[in-house]
């Protein structure tokens, strides 16, 4: 898949002023091609040396979704529930590993993190947090609607999913299309008078 392929057709609106949350969605099955290109979009979000923390995990089968269901709030499951794919966010905390290939010119930055465990991980859980905005992003400019989520049991998703491994969930991500009363009415945004400072 060409970068040119990657960027075609989504527009500022389809990714921002149009986009909504999406609640539930439509049966409509979502292609393993289509995780790939949401993933080949979302990995350009800038991060910290480059250290792209984020791992994605995406629940599409009944049986993965059986075993993820009863780790989010009551609230959340039947919007999960209607959604084709579920994204599981996590950040690799042992991100530091991949540094000498990710960011080559910054010599001996893999040993400086694997001495340092807590800074490490409020990296990895920074940047990751950072790359979740590219990823809603991403899924959108693939030409889905994202339906992201807390109400989660994060740690209860790490025993389940990521026993035994550096990662650890912060965020799950609904994918699919977003069905006729599956999203409500846009709720004001702050104006630029009121968010934006000019210095």
């Amino acid at each position: 898949m060409t970068l040119s392929e990657l960027t075609e057709a989504p527009t500022a609106a389809s990714i921002f002023t149009e986009a909504h949350t999406a609640y539930m969605f439509t049966p409509e099955l979502v292609a393993d091609a289509d995780l790939a290109r949401i993933y080949e979009l979302a990995k350009f979000t800038p991060t910290a040396l480059n250290s792209q923390p984020l791992r994605i995990t995406f629940v599409r089968t009944e049986a993965s979704k059986a075993r993820l269901l009863p780790l989010l709030a009551e609230t959340n499951r039947a919007k999960s529930a209607s959604a084709p794919v579920v994204a599981i966010l996590a950040a690799d905390t042992d991100f530091h590993e991949h540094l000498p290939v990710v960011s080559p010119q910054m010599e001996g930055a893999r040993e400086r993190f694997a001495k340092n465990a807590d800074g490490r991980v409020k990296m990895a859980m920074n940047n990751a947090w950072l790359q979740a905005g590219g990823f809603i992003l991403a899924v959108r400019a693939a030409g889905f609607d994202a339906g992201p989520m807390g109400g989660i049991n994060a740690a209860g998703i790490d025993e389940e999913f990521f026993a035994g491994t550096p990662l650890r969930t912060f965020m799950v991500v609904n994918i699919g299309h977003v069905s006729e009363d599956g999203a409500f009415p846009r709720n004001p945004r702050l104006g630029f008078d009121q968010a934006v400072t000019l210095a």
